[in-house]
This record gives C-alpha cells, structure tokens and sequence, in this order.
C-alpha cells in the first residue's frame, strides 16, 4: 500500500510541476494590463479607491508534491480596485490532508542519521512516526488584473503573496519535538487565473486555478464557487 501511495505521490509531483510551469508561462503571456489602461499612469493608483464592496466563497481541491491530495475551503473579499483593471481581494483559505509517504520516509531516515550521528540508539528497523496530518490556514492579497471577453465572461489573472499558519499532529508524535518541527509561519506567493460570468449585476459564479510556491511545499488548486457584490460597479462591469 505504501508503495502504491509513494508512486501516486511521484506522479502528483510531476504533475504540480509541469502545472505550475504552465501556469508561470500563461500568466507572463496574459497579465500585460488590459488595453484601456494602457494609458493610465501612477496617478491612477491610489488606496483611496479600495472599499469592502464583495464577498466570495470557494470550494476547491488541491494537487501537493508531498501532502495527499485534498479539498480546500475559502472566503475572498473584493475590495475593488486600485487602478484601472487592477482588482484587490484579500482571502483566507483552509485544507487539511496527511502527509505523503515518500516525506514520512525521509522524516524517519534523517531522523534516524541524527540520533546515531549524535550518539544514540536507533530502535530496530528505524523509527516509525505514523500517520502524520497536515492542516494550512492560508492568509492571501492578491491582485488581478481583470477584463471583459466574449460571451459576457471576465477574465482574470495575477500574482498574489500568502502567510501559511502550518500545523503537523498524529498519534505517536503529538507532544514531541517532531509536532513542534512541523508546526510553522512561512512565507509564499501564488499564480493564479480565473473565469467568472455574471448572472446578475450583483452575483457572479466563477472557476479558475492558482499555483502556490512555499518553500518545499507547492500545490495547484483548482476552483469555483459565488461572487456577491453590494458595492459600487465599475465601466464595463455591469451585465
């Protein structure tokens, strides 16, 4: 079972990575400005612009070079934007998953090499550290750039930095210097598209994906969900 788990985990892996290529190569081709702000300088850009005008819920799954693949809950909050075509949205996000095999085997390799590189005693047939869960509480700001297309759509794409709130648990590690090693606060940044069709002026449904880089953890995420809009509209943004 391990085996068929490590090999499952081989090929998410390539496929995060071949994903995240594409995605780095589509958002350098697309996330030029829209044309009508071509025009614009940095006058146009000003924080007093923004307001809470929107709220959107997510529900989304997740593809991680080493945690099991997982569903992910979010809430974004639109708050306009800040120049011409350029959107902010603040978001928390939350997933929880068990961490690859491949990582539990290499956690108890190194673990092994320390205690015999310090002097200790390596219990037979090495150290066995279980199942061992993972959970992110994601906090994002993100920017897109958005314009209008055919069929009414919008699109969507940007860049976006995130603080990850890691915990790590489990049965024979809870309490031990190993929970506290996976316990964290660290850094990332995303790349992200989207699509989003109005069905009214107010409500909005939209789908889109997002590659996020955070050190030796890297996942996409694909999904969708309900955009609710109560603040003012822009040019172009009505149905």
């Amino acid at each position: 079972m391990r085996r068929m788990r490590c090999a499952s985990a081989m090929r998410t892996g390539r496929t995060v990575r071949a994903v995240i290529a594409a995605t780095v190569a589509g958002v350098i081709a697309t996330s030029l400005a829209p044309y009508e702000a071509g025009a614009q300088d940095l006058a146009d850009y000003d924080y007093e612009n923004l307001s809470f005008r929107g709220i959107s819920f997510d529900v989304g799954y997740l593809y991680a070079d080493n945690v099991e693949d997982t569903r992910t809950l979010g809430v974004r909050f639109d708050l306009g934007f800040l120049g011409p075509g350029f959107r902010i949205m603040p978001g928390v996000t939350y997933w929880k998953s068990t961490l690859a095999d491949t990582e539990v085997e290499q956690f108890e390799a190194r673990l092994a090499t320390l205690t015999a590189d310090q002097g200790g005693t390596v219990p037979p047939g090495g150290f066995e550290l279980g199942v061992i869960d993972r959970r992110d509480i994601v906090m994002s700001l993100d920017g897109h750039y958005v314009w209008a297309v055919p069929l009414k759509f919008f699109f969507s794409t940007g860049v976006g930095l995130s603080a990850h709130f890691l915990d790590g648990s489990g049965t024979l590690i809870d309490g031990t210097f190993v929970e506290d090693l996976l316990d964290s606060v660290a850094a990332g940044f995303n790349l992200h598209t989207s699509l989003e069709f109005p069905i009214t002026d107010r409500i909005r449904i939209h789908g889109g994906s997002k590659v996020e880089i955070l050190g030796d953890l890297n996942y996409v995420e694909f999904r969708g969900g309900v955009t609710l809009i109560w603040g003012g509209l822009v040019a172009g943004e009505d149905r």
